[in-house]
């Protein structure tokens, strides 16, 4: 983990320096207001002159738009970054997402990381069960991707295979824990990279929410729908995620069942036409290039012909 600090919601009220602003996702902006003493406003644009705290509180997508425009327009605003929902851990990465057209466009530099990260367990509460389980998928695809990564140390693997001997812990259940194992993942994923999964996330995201726009689809619901896949193809391809778990004595049968709880065969069928169009893209979407196995184009075959079933 970085030395990021990590507040709880006492702390935020006690250590955000004034003058302080929210911005807020419309989804928990009645709750944020019940929680949080100071102005909300619809856009960073918006924000008076002298702000000197702003407190973002939404999903990967908005926390991400913040840290760029805070990073790109106000700099010496200090950002404190509170996850609506897990999954992204954008709260508590120097990665951020944008979307130019159909594209993903990653940044990565130290002013993206937000100044403090906060946790107010109570969003956990009434959290739709397939949206925990979309975020939940998206946190395994950082943590395996991340502890496999090729551009990662001994240190990266170890500390991955104890984070994912946590996540197996939790379960795939709403849980307010979530918000700090999420927020674990995605750090780790920041020290090496990603792969595969993100790659076809990335790749796919834009295309099937343009065919199928009332469907659902996002890069957490894509993540939890591949991650499964995905792993199983890089083990057969080499043994580094069967070392990994051995010497780290990560019980591998437990996490391999966890990903296939992810799967989601209906969104897997909807998926899998357009990967074989944008198969080719996959290959050279530069995530997918720091997978931990070497990916070819005859292995668009594994996916079709679905030997992890």
């Amino acid at each position: 983990m970085s030395d990021q600090p990590r507040w709880s919601g006492a702390e935020l009220l006690a250590k955000a320096s004034a003058p302080v602003a929210v911005i807020a996702d419309p989804a928990v902006a009645d709750r944020i207001a019940d929680l949080l003493p100071w102005p909300a406003y619809d856009h960073f644009d918006d924000l008076p002159d002298d702000v000197a705290t702003l407190v973002a509180v939404g999903g990967g997508v908005l926390l991400d738009a913040l840290k760029i425009a805070r990073l790109d327009r106000r700099p010496t605003l200090r950002l404190v970054a509170v996850a609506s929902l897990w999954g992204s851990g954008a709260e508590a990465s120097p990665v951020a997402l944008s979307l130019d057209g159909e594209r993903k466009v990653v940044r990565m530099e130290p002013g993206l990381l937000p100044d403090a990260r906060a946790v107010l367990p109570t969003l956990a509460d009434g959290l739709p069960a397939r949206l925990a389980r979309f975020g939940c998928g998206d946190a395994w695809s950082h943590a395996l991707e991340g502890a496999l990564s090729p551009l990662g140390d001994e240190s990266v693997a170890a500390d991955g295979a104890a984070l994912m001997a946590d996540m197996l812990t939790a379960g795939l259940t709403p849980s307010p824990q979530w918000f700090d194992l999420s927020a674990r993942a995605c750090a780790l994923q920041a020290r090496a990279s990603v792969g595969l999964v993100h790659g076809i996330a990335h790749t796919l995201e834009g295309p099937l929410r343009a065919d199928e726009p009332n469907f659902g689809w996002g890069h957490a619901r894509l993540c939890a729908t591949f991650c499964w896949p995905v792993l199983h193809l890089n083990a057969h391809i080499n043994d580094k995620w069967a070392r990994l778990a051995q010497t780290h004595r990560l019980d591998r049968a437990a996490v391999e069942a966890t990903l296939l709880a992810l799967f989601e065969p209906a969104a897997y069928d909807r998926a899998l036409p357009r990967l074989e169009t944008l198969w080719t893209r996959v290959l050279r979407d530069p995530l997918s290039r720091t997978n931990s196995a070497l990916v070819r184009r005859g292995h668009l075959a594994h996916f079709v012909d679905r030997p992890f079933l």
